[in-house]
């Protein structure tokens, strides 16, 4: 599903990923976090996907660079980031950005 976001500005993370063999409690820390994303004061909305070679692309959208901060210091979600790096990750990047302009289409 496409994100519903607003009129820019405003903040993107791009979380992009490739699993490692591990998966024991995987599927349930990322419904967790999710849940706890949209709880969170600031989050907009989120996009994921995952292809066949393992590659996954998750895009969350924030209103501004605070809110990114208060979810990437959140006490849980630092956890089980810490979980992703030694269990459930060959390798992983973060980028952050700033939306300026959005175009939609939609039928």
């Amino acid at each position: 599903m496409i994100a519903a976001t607003p009129e820019p500005p405003y903040y993107a993370v791009i979380f992009s990923s490739l699993r490692s063999e591990a998966d024991e409690g995987y599927a349930q820390a990322a419904e967790r976090m999710l849940a706890l994303a949209r709880q969170q004061p600031g989050f907009l909305g989120v996009e994921s996907a995952r292809g066949e070679d393992g590659l996954g692309i998750t895009v969350s959208y924030w209103r501004d660079e605070a809110a990114i901060l208060a979810w990437k210091q959140h006490a849980e979600h630092s956890e089980v980031r810490r979980k992703g790096r030694d269990s459930w990750y060959a390798a992983f990047a973060t980028r952050v950005c700033k939306v300026e302009r959005a175009y939609a289409f939609e039928r």
